[in-house]
Order: structure tokens, then sequence, then C-alpha cells
């Protein structure tokens, strides 16, 4: 039994990390924000996204493992370069200014608890993170990065420790009270811009790639279709996994800033070390303590996700050396990047730039910026020039563009509110 349940756990990685990195600590304050501001009224919203995230990820880690590259990779080699250079731009752009929320989030939340100076604190975790993917091996960097989503558990526990009104909670998850206002639009595109992000499409695929070149004798799918069904199957298991954990970790954040600031009248919570203080004298020291550990902790996993998937778009627009299996002097841009957008992001923190409005605008920028990304790897996944004949089926297909077409329609409904 126990060797079964290790060989099932280590056919898991670049799907349920990937789920687990989504609820950052930015993600964290957006479905707080949501929570608070809103009570139940928006926890529909993660029943609705759950297959839709599972749509566009399998989409994606596809893509890795069957071409044997990144999806900038294969947007370098088969559309225009100006595509190119603007999806990695933005994607750079918005996972900068959202390492630089998660840094100054953790920050805070590590001055909560222990005191100090909060930026400085940024500044240590933005190193530490730095330090993870520079001198760690790829082999042993990937199980440690396993282990940190066990910090998402932490928001389990808190739930677990407040008063749950169940017939409230079935009433507003089946008859859904939708606002049609700006602020509800607004927040609702930040939870979907957090749930189906552009740097978790980048990071699935390239984490495929980086998984098929560790493993001796395995090559992409198109080149030795050996073991394809196996592989396949293993992507859509790892992919569920993974992203059923990060919803039901955004459900378990949303159900408690509800049942616990929006019914004590505190509705503007815009940071997740603002939820985690107004949980203290609500629910407890310990319910405060455990919701300050998980922003560290998924923090921790989440900095080095973000700061990855954008090395892996740049370095693979460039055509450098790349991925995490190689020493920084094998792949100096691709760790150069890493640092820059790292510590660039730290920087942010100690400038006057507000990290409260940074926390939710990083999560609506990638809201608006994943519709362009997810139309392209749509159109990717059902080319057999780049598939071959893994080219996506009509249900998946369905599915996918389900989910870009949502985005699109929140995108559109938000910017529509805001010209009212």
């Amino acid at each position: 039994m126990i060797k079964s349940l290790q060989r099932f756990l280590e056919r898991l990685g670049p799907g349920l990390i990937t789920g687990a990195a989504d609820d950052d600590p930015s993600g964290i304050a957006t479905y707080s924000q949501a929570g608070a501001q809103f009570g139940l009224g928006m926890l529909w919203s993660v029943f609705l996204t759950t297959p839709l995230m599972v749509g566009i990820q399998v989409v994606s880690a596809r893509i890795g493992r069957v071409t044997g590259h990144g999806i900038a990779r294969n947007i370098r080699d088969h559309y225009p370069r100006w595509l190119l250079w603007f999806i990695v731009s933005i994607l750079l752009v918005a996972n900068t200014i959202n390492i630089a929320a998660d840094l100054g989030a953790m920050g805070e939340a590590l001055q909560l608890v222990v005191g100090g100076p909060q930026h400085g604190h940024a500044l240590l975790f933005g190193v530490l993170a730095v330090l993870m993917q520079i001198f760690i091996p790829y082999r042993y960097l990937a199980p440690i990065l396993k282990w940190l989503t066990l910090s998402l558990f932490a928001y389990v526990a808190v739930l677990l420790s407040v008063h749950i009104p169940w017939m409230q909670l079935i009433s507003a998850t089946l008859l859904p009270p939708v606002e049609l206002t700006r602020d509800y639009l607004m927040l609702l595109v930040g939870v979907l811009g957090t749930t189906i992000s552009p740097y978790l499409f980048f990071w699935q695929a390239s984490q495929e790639v980086e998984e098929q070149r560790a493993t001796h004798g395995d090559e992409p799918l198109r080149h030795s279709s050996r073991g394809a069904r196996s592989h396949l199957n293993r992507i859509t298991l790892d992919t569920w996994l993974g992203m059923i954990l990060s919803n039901g970790i955004a459900f378990a954040i949303m159900l408690t800033t509800a049942v616990t600031l929006h019914d004590a009248g505190i509705t503007n919570i815009q940071t997740s070390g603002q939820a985690a203080q107004a949980l203290k004298p609500i629910a407890g020291d310990f319910a405060f303590e455990l919701f300050a550990a998980g922003i560290i902790g998924t923090g921790l996993l989440a900095i080095p996700v973000l700061a990855g998937s954008a090395a892996y778009a740049v370095a693979e627009a460039m055509q450098w050396p790349i991925g995490h299996g190689l020493e920084p002097l094998e792949a100096k841009g691709f760790y150069s990047i890493i640092t820059l957008a790292t510590l660039l992001g730290a920087s942010i923190d100690f400038t006057s730039i507000d990290p409260i409005r940074a926390l939710i605008w990083s999560a609506v920028l990638n809201g608006v910026i994943a519709v362009p990304i997810m139309v392209v790897m749509m159109r990717m996944a059902v080319r057999p020039d780049i598939m071959g004949p893994f080219v996506i089926r009509r249900r998946l297909h369905r599915l996918g563009w389900i989910a870009t077409t949502l985005m699109a329609v929140a995108v559109v409904a938000m910017i529509a509110t805001t010209a009212w």
C-alpha cells in the first residue's frame, strides 16, 4: 500500500505544483476580498472555473509534452515575431508585478507574526527564492515544490475552526446572487485572472518538457509515441488533482472570509495580510497564525513558478539555453531572468507604488492578458504541423474555447461597466 501510494505521488508533478502555485498570496488577497465584500455571493465562480481551468491547463501541458518545447518556443516557430514579443513582454510585466505583490504580502505576513521590517522580510524572501532556483538542482527542487503544496491545507484548517451556515451556503452556491455592478464584475475578473493565469500555462508546459528531458530515454511524443497513452493519462490525472486542490483552497478562503469578515461588517480587505489580521479578533489566534503561515508557504511555492515561467518564455524567445536542469553557467540568460524578475519585484516594494493596489490589479491584469494567450494556445493545439497525431479532440477543444470565451466576456463586461 505504501509503495503504491509512493509511486502514485511520484507520478504527480507539473499539474499538482501548477495548481498549488495558483493560490499565491495575491490570489489569497483576491479570494479574501471576494468573501469579505460579497459574502457567499461569489463562491459559484469556483465551481464554474474548475473544469475550464483543467481544460486549458491540460492543453498547455500537452503542447509541452507532445512538442518537447514550451509555449514561447512554439509561438516563435509557428507565428509572427510581433505576436511572440507581445505575449512575452506582457507576461514578463504581469509576472514581475505579481512577484512584487506576493513578496509584499509575504513580508507583511511575517511582520504580523514576528515583527520587524516588512520590506526587509520581502527582500529576504526574494533572495531565498532566487537561491533556491539557482543552487538547488532540479531533481531536488521539484520535490521541494511538491512538499510546499502542503502549506495550502492551512486554509482548510482555518475553515474547520469557524462556524459555517450550511443552508445559506447551499442556497448561494446553487442560486448565485450575481450583481451586475462595476465592483462585482471587476472582482470577478480578478478571481478569474487569479484562477486562470497566463504564467500557469507557460510553467506547466515547460515543466512537462523538463520532466521529459530529465527522464532517460524519453522523447517528445511527436517524435516517439511510445507510452503516449500513459503520458497523456498521467497529464490529465495530475492536472485534475492540481486544479481541484487549487480551487478547493480558493473556496475555503472565500468561505472563511465570508462567514467571518463579511458577517462582521469588514468588507474591504485588499491584502492577504489584512485578511489574516482581521481574522484574529473574530476567529482567534489559531486562525490568524495559520492564515499567515499559509501566505508565506504558498509564496515560497509561487515565486519560483512566477519567475520561472517568465524565464522560460524569454529564454525560448531569445533562443537561449533553458531549464532548471542546466547549471547556472550553462543557462546564464535563463537564470538572469529569474534573478531580475524576482529582485525587481522585491525592489518595487521599496517604492511609492501601493502594494495594496498591486495585489488586486495584478490579478485583473492577468485576466486581461490571458485572453490573447489562450486564443493562441487553442489555435496551436489543433494544428497537425505542431501537434502531429496528438491534436486535441472535440471535448478538450470545446472546454478550452469555453474557458477562453468566459475570460473574454468577463473582461469586456468589466471594461463596459468601467466606461459607464
